[in-house]
C-alpha cells in the first residue's frame, strides 16, 4: 500500500495542508512542533481510527474550528481508493469511501499502517492499558470485525459496572441481584471473542519478534509476550511475576495467572468460574474485576519482564521490535501489500548502530515515512525524498 497524496483541513496546526508522497522513503523534516508529527498522525487515523498521542479525537480538529478533514489517496497496486474522514469536536465522526458515505469503523478496511514514535516505549514501560490498546488496534488491522466486538464489549462493561455501581450503593448482595447473570453472559460472550483473539495474536508475534528483536539489538536476547489472564487468576494490581518460566524438574509453570495454558476452548469457562468466585468482591467494590479489561501483556527478555528489568536500549529494542513484528504479520496476511511503515521521531533516540540496522529493515517496506528535527540524524537509505515542514506549512520537497 502507497500513500500518494495527504491533504488537511484544520487539522492540528494545519489550515490547509496538501503534500505529495512517493514509494519508498518519505522524510519529513523540521524543528520541534512545527507540524511533522501531524502529518503522520493523519496518515496512522485512517488505520487505527484514533491517534497514538491522544485518547480522543477533540485535540486534532484545529483550535477554533468544529471538525478536522483528513484526505488520502491511496494505491494497492493497480487499484486507487480515495479515504475521507471528518473528525467532529461534537458528535460522531464521518467517514467517505471513493466519495461514499461509510461508517468510520470501514476505513481500517482499505489502510494499514505501523506507527512507530517515542510515545510507545509506554507500551513496555507504562500500564497494561498501553499494552492492551496496542494488541487491540494489531486485531483490528487484521481483522476489522473486532473493531465491533470490542466496542461492543466496552459497551456491556459499561453498563455492567454501572449495575454493580447502582448495587453497592443501594446495599444489593449476592443472589438478590439477579439481573447480573443477563450481563455476565454477554460479557463473556464477547470477552471470551477477545481473549482468544488475543492469545492468537500472542502466539502469531512470537517468531517475527524474535526475529525483529534480533536484528534491531543485534543479539538474541529471547523477547517473549505472554498474557496475564484475569480469568485465570492474574490480578493487575500485583506486580508482574519476575520468571515465571517452566520448572526445570516438571516442565510446569504458575499457570494461574499466565495464559499459556487458557486454551480456547476452556476460556469461556474459565471466565464463567471467573465472574462467580469475584462476585462477592466486585458488589462490594462496585466494578467489574475480571475479563479482558484487567489482563496484561507480559513482556521479557532474557527470561525477565522487560518492565522494571530492561535497561532502556532493551527497552527500546523491544517496543521497536513489537511494531516491526506488526508490520511483518499485517505483511503476511494482506491483500492490500505491504503496510506503510511510520517512523515518528526515533533516530535521534538510537546510536549508530541501531540507526543502521533499523534504517535497512525498513528500507525493505513499499513505503516509509520518517519524521526528524534534524535530518542528518536519519540514515541517508531513507532521505530519497524530502519534504520541509514549518510552523503548519509545507515548505518544499525535493528528491534526492
Amino acid at each position: 500500500m502507497i500513500v500518494e497524496q495527504l491533504s488537511l483541513v484544520d487539522f492540528r496546526n494545519y489550515a490547509v495542508a496538501d503534500v505529495a508522497l512517493g514509494p519508498g522513503p518519505n522524510l519529513f523534516v523540521g524543528r520541534n512542533g512545527q507540524g511533522k508529527t501531524n502529518l503522520a498522525e493523519a496518515i496512522g487515523f485512517f488505520a487505527t481510527l484514533g491517534s497514538h498521542r491522544v485518547s480522543n479525537d477533540a485535540p486534532m480538529v484545529r483550535d477554533g474550528a468544529d471538525a478536522a478533514i483528513i484526505r488520502a489517496r491511496l494505491t494497492h497496486g493497480e487499484r486507487h481508493v480515495l479515504l475521507e474522514a471528518q473528525l467532529n469536536r461534537q458528535g460522531s465522526n464521518k467517514a467517505r469511501v471513493n466519495g461514499a458515505s461509510v461508517k468510520p469503523s470501514e476505513l481500517p478496511r482499505y489502510a494499514q499502517v505501523v506507527l512507530f514514535a517515542p510515545e510507545d516505549l509506554q507500551i513496555v514501560r507504562g500500564d497494561p492499558s498501553a499494552r492492551r490498546r496496542f494488541a487491540d488496534q494489531l486485531l483490528v488491522q487484521r481483522a476489522p470485525r473486532m473493531a465491533g466486538v470490542l466496542a461492543d464489549y466496552d459497551r456491556v462493561l459499561k453498563q455492567r459496572t454501572a449495575l454493580l455501581k447502582s448495587a453497592k450503593a443501594r446495599g444489593i448482595r449476592g443472589d438478590a441481584l439477579t439481573t447480573l447473570d443477563v450481563w455476565d453472559d454477554k460479557l463473556v460472550s464477547l470477552g471470551t471473542q477477545v481473549i482468544e483473539a488475543r492469545l492468537a495474536l500472542a502466539a502469531d508475534l512470537a517468531s517475527p519478534l524474535a526475529a525483529a528483536y534480533a536484528a534491531i539489538a543485534g543479539a538474541d536476547h529471547r523477547p517473549e509476550a505472554e498474557w496475564l489472564l484475569s480469568v485465570a487468576g492474574a490480578d493487575p494490581d500485583v506486580d508482574l511475576p519476575a520468571s515465571p518460566r517452566p520448572d526445570p524438574a516438571t516442565g510446569s509453570r504458575d499457570s494461574a495467572s499466565t495464559g499459556a495454558e487458557a486454551s480456547a476452548p476452556r476460556v469461556e469457562e474459565l471466565f464463567r468460574q471467573a465472574l462467580a468466585n469475584r462476585r462477592a468482591a466486585e458488589l462490594d467494590r462496585g466494578l467489574t474485576l475480571v475479563g479482558p479489561h484487567r489482563d496484561d501483556l507480559l513482556l521479557r527478555v532474557r527470561g525477565l519482564p522487560v518492565k522494571g528489568y530492561a535497561s532502556h536500549g532493551e527497552s527500546w529494542s523491544v517496543a521497536l521490535a513489537l511494531r516491526l513484528a506488526s508490520a511483518e504479520l499485517l505483511r503476511a496476511d494482506s491483500r492490500l501489500g505491504d503496510p506503510v511503515l511510520i517512523l515518528d521521531d526515533v533516530f535521534a533516540e538510537l546510536d549508530a548502530d541501531r540507526r543502521s540496522r533499523l534504517a535497512l529493515l525498513a528500507g525493505d517496506y513499499e513505503q516509509v515515512v520518517v519524521t526528524a528535527a534534524v535530518e542528518e540524524d536519519v540514515p541517508a537509505a531513507l532521505r530519497a525524498r524530502v519534504v520541509r515542514v514549518e510552523a503548519g506549512t509545507i515548505l518544499e520537497a525535493t528528491d534526492a
